[in-house]
């Protein structure tokens, strides 16, 4: 099926860049970070330490990412109220800006969601080691591109030793080219 090439595209070379093998978990440019449910098991853990602002938890997110996440106001506030209307934080208003902290529900669900929660912080702490702040951002597309337009070259050659070889060599020089700029 897949040629003299190999199971390469199906099988084990496939994994590392799908699903929650690539970098961004389901995140980065390529999908969602946070799977269904997580966000609000992320702000309720970050409140376990005592209550935020918005903008605290947003922040708070974005490091505990190492930048890869970008939380929007758009994601957070919508989140932080339904779990306010379940019971699990509650907001108080004071100088002009709206405290978040957990109630006892909000402290028992973290409790029964350890061990999601511990997932979640792991993946966001792999996330982050792969990129280095805003700078690794500035990369992520062309090198995306590159990964994309050489998978496509692939897929279309699979059978094509000759071509395969070819493609695997140009990523190799371009590897090496970025090893030595690392290195000086």
């Amino acid at each position: 099926m897949y040629g003299r090439c190999g199971n390469w595209w199906g099988g084990r070379f496939a994994t590392p860049f799908m699903g929650a093998g690539f970098p961004w978990g389901r995140g980065g440019r390529w999908g969602r970070f946070f799977g269904p449910g997580e966000i609000r098991l992320a702000l309720l853990s970050l409140l376990e330490s005592g209550p935020k602002h918005g903008y605290e938890l947003m922040k708070e997110l974005e490091s505990k990412s190492g930048g890869v996440y970008k939380a929007s106001a758009g994601a957070i506030y919508p989140a932080l109220q339904q779990i306010e209307d379940e019971g699990l934080v509650r907001s108080d208003q004071s100088e002009g800006k709206r405290k978040y902290s957990l109630t006892d529900a909000g402290k028992a669900e973290v409790q029964r969601e350890v061990e999601t929660i511990k997932r979640i912080w792991f993946r966001a702490q792999e996330a982050g080691s792969w990129l280095i702040g805003p700078e690794g951002g500035e990369i992520a597309r062309p090198a995306a591109a590159v990964l994309k337009v050489a998978l496509r070259a692939a897929s279309k050659h699979y059978s094509d030793s000759a071509k395969i070889n070819k493609l695997r060599e140009i990523l190799e020089r371009a590897k090496l080219e970025i090893e030595t700029l690392e290195k000086s």
